[in-house]
């Protein structure tokens, strides 16, 4: 944050009247909105309020911890105030605000490009509410264009920066779920970049601001909307899939499929027990995706869906038959299960 000073005046150091609250409105405003509107456009509410909230106070968190870390790093590589915020700033904000969304990829937590964008904005804009915050205090009677800048122009590069990140590592993750420790950093260059060209100026300040709400801010609503469609495909597609298969199995008829086919050939190599106890695995996992899908597919239509009494119950057992087949029996049911690792995220939403 520290080297945010630096940007600011860089911008023009000049001196104004009054206007205080007018400053308060557009260096805090603008991205606020913007984070509103992705909530609303996402129709299916993948992302409970608790999380936005959780997200927020990260990247408030972020903020103050980059505040002195900044200041340290400076010191410590006896950078210029400039060369550090071109370069090194971007760098250490950007890799901070991720990590919070790095976590909640890891765990599951985010399924979609939707629910990914809305928890990486909002993680950016706590981090731009809690700077602008603080330049308010500390640059009393500065030029009311610098609060332009700070709100429409800063605080929105927070919150797009940090989506597109996590849209971005959303989105490679699926391609390649082995490659986790390779697609974080890879998802991190272009934030970086793009966070450090704002910051080295080579556009009037003014103008790259504009650049921002013309480019970035569309870009990222477009992002998003593909996002919501493709969701809504994936859940139909989905729902219909995982019904036929669920049918098979509790008619008797799984062994008529290929997903039979590859069990009975595991009984082989593991005792009947531990094979029965992975096509039980399976239909819970079926049930489990309906519930979540179906309540997204209601939520959608704008039906509150009340909580499930018997998830807790299936939940447990479910992690009991995990124990069960155990490591080996679960890489064994990869081929099965291996397209099901984004359904994970139905014990998230199906516990609240």
């Amino acid at each position: 944050m520290a080297a945010a000073l630096y940007d600011t005046a860089r911008i023009d150091n000049l001196t104004a009247g009054s206007g205080r609250p007018m400053n308060i409105l557009v260096s805090l405003v603008p991205v606020c909105l913007f984070l509103a509107a992705l909530i609303f456009m996402d129709s299916f509410r993948l992302v409970r309020p608790k999380t936005v909230g959780m997200s927020l106070l990260v990247g408030a968190v972020v903020a103050l911890v980059c505040m002195f870390l900044n200041r340290w790093f400076v010191d410590l590589l006896a950078w210029s105030g400039d060369a550090y915020s071109g370069l090194g700033a971007p760098l250490v904000e950007e890799t901070l605000k991720a990590l919070f969304v790095v976590w909640m990829l890891r765990s599951q937590r985010l399924a979609f490009a939707v629910d990914s964008a809305v928890v990486g904005f909002a993680v950016g804009t706590g981090f731009a509410l809690v700077e602008n915050i603080y330049y308010l205090q500390a640059l009393t009677g500065t030029n009311p264009l610098i609060w332009v800048v700070r709100g429409l122009g800063t605080a929105v590069l927070h919150g797009a920066t940090t989506a597109i990140f996590a849209v971005l590592g959303r989105t490679l993750i699926q391609q390649h779920p082995n490659r986790f420790l390779l697609i974080i950093p890879a998802a991190l260059i272009p934030p970086v970049i793009i966070h450090a060209v704002f910051n080295h100026f080579l556009l009037p300040p003014l103008l790259l601001t504009a650049l921002i709400l013309i480019i970035l801010l569309p870009l990222t609503a477009v992002v998003f909307a593909r996002s919501e469609r493709a969701t809504r495909h994936w859940l139909g597609v989905g729902f219909d899939t995982d019904m036929e298969l669920l049918e098979s199995i509790t008619s008797g008829h799984i062994r008529d499929t290929r997903v039979g086919a590859y069990l009975t050939s595991l009984k082989d190599r593991f005792p009947g027990t531990i094979v029965g106890d992975m096509l039980c695995l399976l239909r819970l996992q079926l049930e489990l995706s309906l519930g979540a899908k179906g309540m997204l597919l209601m939520r959608q239509t704008g039906v509150k869906v009340p909580p499930d009494p018997e998830v807790k119950a299936r939940l447990q057992e479910l992690a009991y038959l995990e124990k069960s087949i155990g490591r080996t029996g679960r890489l064994a049911m990869t081929p099965i299960l291996s397209s099901r690792r984004r359904d994970l995220w139905q014990t998230y939403m199906l516990r609240d």
